[in-house]
């Protein structure tokens, strides 16, 4: 049998089996037989947009297939969630699906360029789908960069947003900070102070670059701050004073300077007075 006819009838006796309406490359598949793609970078689907979809959907029907994969249990989804999610919504029972032949690693990063494309993925998704992506299958963050069209540098930022806790993550995307909001906050250590600016920054409505000169500002403050509290721990024990008086008196005496040291010790203080001859012996 030539290969391209065995590879006809083997697709065919494939839609059979999955219960396919073949229309050329685009199939209708029953959406009870797709199943969500765990590796989906969206984690949040607005309920207002997806019932303006379903209507357009109901309306105008379905203009752009969502892609799938075959799995053993039928069929995972690739790409097009939000078109899925929608077609439910409208109470279809079948929906236009472009299957490919792609693994779970094709799957997954097809799933997150197309919606890192439609520029809606919320950058703490992004950073969590790619970090997921690297720990899933391996990847290094330069196999990554090279297989979405990215620079390295950029996946490394955009993972470095995870160092945030989930708390910090879902109160900067409640006040609607930018990513560069997310990143300039990274530079402060305490949580406390990290919770604290967050809540100045929604409150005074700060801008990216008021942002960051406020994190400048509080930063030096805090150095300032460790610079005082370690110079009063250095000088909190008047011994080290003492010692080194006596040190002193010490080495004069034994480089033959008659130096003397009288110690008067008062209720709130203790007087020193160190007497050295303008002359040694």
């Amino acid at each position: 049998m030539p290969a391209a006819v065995k590879m006809n009838f083997l697709e065919n006796i494939g839609s059979v089996l999955m219960n396919e309406r073949n229309l050329s490359r685009v199939i209708e598949i029953d959406m009870d037989r797709i199943y969500p793609n765990p590796n989906q970078p969206r984690r949040k689907f607005n309920e207002n947009d997806l019932n303006e979809l379903a209507v357009s959907i109901k309306t105008n029907g379905l203009i752009q297939p969502i892609i799938v994969r075959r799995v053993d249990i039928g069929y995972e989804l690739v790409a097009g969630e939000r078109r899925l999610r929608a077609a439910r919504i409208c109470g279809m029972k079948e929906i236009s699906c472009i299957i490919v032949d792609t693994n779970e690693k094709g799957s997954a990063i097809m799933s997150l360029v197309e919606n890192m494309q439609r520029r809606d993925l919320s950058f703490f998704e992004e950073a969590e789908a790619l970090s997921s992506m690297i720990k899933i299958f391996g990847l290094t963050q330069e196999e990554l960069a090279v297989k979405l069209g990215k620079n390295q540098s950029t996946i490394a930022n955009k993972l470095r947003l995870l160092n945030l806790p989930r708390s910090e993550r879902n109160l900067i995307t409640e006040f609607g900070f930018t990513e560069r909001h997310a990143r300039a906050l990274l530079k402060i250590e305490s949580p406390e102070e990290r919770l604290r600016l967050i809540k100045e920054i929604n409150e005074k409505k700060l801008n990216v670059e008021n942002t960051e000169r406020l994190i400048e500002r509080t930063i030096k403050h805090n150095k300032e701050i460790q610079r005082i509290k370690k110079c009063k721990s250095a000088f909190k024990d008047v011994r080290i004073f003492v010692n080194t008086i006596n040190h002193a008196v010490e080495v004069m005496q034994a480089a033959g300077i008659n130096a003397e040291v009288k110690k008067n010790k008062e209720k709130e203080y203790t007087e020193y007075i160190v007497r050295i001859p303008n002359r040694a012996e």
